[in-house]
């Protein structure tokens, strides 16, 4: 569910400046032209080269063999559109500057929503992003037979923790192992591994590292060994959304705020920060109601099109859409917060490596050391302007009337 009402500040003054993208280039209007048809394309293909310096390559299709390891059973292609939000304007840890962010969506109003709430995070001097840590987890579960042989193994695990790290990696070049964590249950013990991935999204670096731990555990366990393991026990919460993902996280965990003046809600969503701050309770009581993951009101619609358009695992939504948003007054501003400690993405390995999805990494200028985390900043911020102008739209009761004229 995404609004979409039109822009009502003017933009003369923008017009007027030297909107600096990312590169230092810039060229006049600083939001997406509109349009549907094909010239509007094209227009916005030029607008898009002027703002940023990246020209889209013309679109073809992959070769059947770059699937490989990607897809099975290939019978033919689905056409979905590319589109473009922006600007965006960041102040990270990692990502700095402007940014214009593609979107790969079937969802009506969401590019118009998404490019609303950059626009008033950009007059009010952009989004905040701090990236907290990096980690993603595989557990799995060790069975013996009796509770005394479980309880035997913990102390064996932490006697060998040097030599199981070594096992698992030795299977990747960038992979860290950073800890390895015990948590007994019954006669199981589940062995939480947990790793640093660097520049991969990492779920099948974790796999295969982590089932040449086991292997190794199993050979040197001697004769107490676990009568059985499962690779993983689910207690990683990968792809499922979890409680634990909420307090601990996997992937990156990554936390965006921005301040906009009453000035700027009042013109461009037509509503006040008390507004917000009175009506977002309202919201908030229905999710605890509910028993929702997280509070926030569509995370997963700014995932899935980004996941889609950058060449990420768009199952991960599941586990990556427990962000947590709130709004606060402080002063005549509204404070605007989301937390995300899940963001399970990557700028190489799976399909990062196909020719439109790399294009637009590049584009982010996601490529190199530390991407990945620029990457996942990226995105929180992404989603937390999709947030506030989804918000607005509610709060100002043009949730439907957006969806009527843009989303049919």
């Amino acid at each position: 569910m995404e609004p979409a009402t039109q822009l009502t500040v003017k933009q003369q003054a923008d017009n007027n400046s030297k909107t600096a993208a990312f590169n230092g280039q810039f060229s006049g209007k600083i939001t997406p032209p509109r349009g549907y048809a094909a010239e509007d394309i094209d227009r916005r293909v030029e607008w898009l080269a002027g703002q940023t310096g990246h020209r889209l390559d013309e679109f073809a299709l992959e070769d059947p063999a770059n699937f490989k390891g990607l897809s099975e059973n290939q019978i033919g292609y689905l056409g979905l559109p590319l589109s473009i939000a922006g600007p965006l304007r960041i102040d990270g840890t990692y990502a700095k500057g402007d940014f214009y962010v593609p979107l790969c969506t079937l969802e009506g109003t969401l590019s118009f929503s998404m490019t609303r709430g950059f626009y008033l995070t950009y007059l009010a001097g952009g989004i905040t992003s701090r990236h907290i840590k990096q980690q993603l987890s595989r557990c799995p579960v060790f069975t013996f037979k009796t509770l005394e042989e479980a309880h035997d193994f913990l102390p064996w695990i932490d006697a060998h923790a040097g030599e199981i790290q070594a096992a698992a990696e030795s299977t990747t070049r960038h992979g860290k192992l950073l800890k390895i964590q015990t948590r007994p249950i019954h006669n199981r013990v589940l062995v939480e591994f947990i790793y640093d991935t660097a520049e991969a999204a990492g779920q099948n670096m974790v796999t295969i590292a982590t089932d040449a731990a086991c292997r190794w555990i199993m050979e040197q366990c001697g004769s107490r060994k676990p009568s059985r393991y499962l690779l993983e026990s689910n207690f990683s919460g990968d792809k499922n959304p979890t409680h634990r993902t909420m307090m601990e996280g996997r992937g990156h965990h990554v936390i965006c705020s921005f301040s906009v003046p009453d000035r700027l809600l009042r013109k461009l969503l037509r509503v006040s920060v008390d507004d917000i701050v009175c009506r977002i309770t309202d919201k908030q009581l229905g999710s605890q109601m509910a028993g929702v993951f997280g509070l926030n009101l569509h995370v997963s619609n700014a995932l899935a099109a980004s996941y889609l358009a950058l060449g990420q695992d768009v199952a991960c939504v599941a586990e990556n859409c427990v962000g947590t948003t709130t709004y606060e007054k402080q002063g005549d501003n509204l404070y605007a917060t989301l937390s995300m400690p899940s963001i399970t993405v990557g700028t190489v390995g799976g399909a990062t490596r196909l020719k439109q999805q790399r294009r637009n990494l590049k584009l982010l200028e996601c490529t190199g050391e530390k991407s990945s985390r620029k990457l996942a900043e990226i995105i929180c911020a992404s989603a937390l302007a999709l947030e506030i102008s989804l918000t607005g739209a509610l709060v100002s009761n043009e949730f439907a009337s957006a969806h009527a004229e843009f989303g049919r």
